[in-house]
């Protein structure tokens, strides 16, 4: 019959017990030994033969169930932790959803010739307040302001905070002008399609749509076509796993409609 090759997950998990073992064996010899008990007492106290107990405390106890472990560890008053290691896997950042559609912007302001900035501080003494986006358009002489919402929890704060960022950003829009007149500060939200945010453009679109009047149309084209900003501050949907921007369908004249216009 042929033998059944062991996997390298076998190979490596018996020699780490087996070196496990070896440690926690001396650890109660020693343990042991400063409490002047014998094999015997302790054999009896876990329950096991003394030739077994002797086993164990010479390393052989790769193999013993790990209620045998808890209870020698009663026994020798040092209580057994185990736990597993740190995963050693990378894990995603906890903001991956929103990088995503950053990264998506910045790749098309790419395409188009922009420069674009990651996190762009708006107070360079407080890291906290920056722009998610912030894109140059040297053609459009406009500095584009891109707020992405993957949820918004207070939308009163979030307009609130928008006004401050587009305040704060008259002063790199002067500084990208050179000696010509200054950039003019265009600004758009892109909502991350998802139920929550779907459900709250159901709920308040002419909130939405007194403080974003800008074409939601004009906008796609600008942030996926490289088109000039429009005017008025937008609002348009993102979807980083397609990697798409869409516009926003609106009921009628200013109006914005529930759900996203499908091309």
């Amino acid at each position: 019959m042929a033998r059944t090759r062991r996997t390298d997950a076998a190979v490596q998990g018996d020699a780490l017990s087996a070196a496990i073992a070896a440690t926690l064996g001396r650890e109660m010899r020693t343990t042991r030994k400063r409490r002047r008990l014998t094999q015997q007492r302790l054999a009896d106290a876990i329950g096991i033969s003394r030739p077994r107990y002797a086993e164990i405390e010479r390393g052989g106890g790769a193999t013993a169930p790990l209620e045998t472990w808890v209870r020698i560890g009663a026994a020798i008053d040092r209580p057994l932790a185990v736990s597993f290691s740190r995963d050693i896997e990378p894990h995603e950042p906890r903001d991956v959803g929103h990088l995503a559609a950053q990264e998506l912007v910045l790749r098309l302001a790419r395409q188009h010739g922009r420069r674009g900035d990651f996190e762009l501080p708006t107070r360079p003494s407080d890291p906290a307040r920056s722009i998610d986006v912030a894109l140059r358009d040297d053609g459009a002489r406009a500095l584009i302001v891109v707020e992405i919402w993957n949820r918004i929890d207070d939308l009163g704060a979030a307009a609130r905070a928008t006004t401050r960022k587009v305040s704060e950003a008259e002063a790199p829009a002067v500084l990208a002008a050179r000696d010509g007149p200054p950039y003019r500060v265009a600004i758009c939200w892109l909502l991350v399609d998802t139920a929550a945010n779907r459900r709250l453009v159901a709920r308040y679109p002419e909130i939405l749509d007194s403080r974003f009047p800008g074409s939601s149309l004009g906008w796609v084209r600008c942030l996926a076509e490289g088109l000039p900003p429009p005017n008025a501050p937008g609002l348009a949907w993102i979807d980083p796993r397609s990697g798409r921007i869409v516009p926003l369908r609106r009921r009628g004249p200013g109006a914005i409609g529930s759900s996203p216009a499908r091309p």
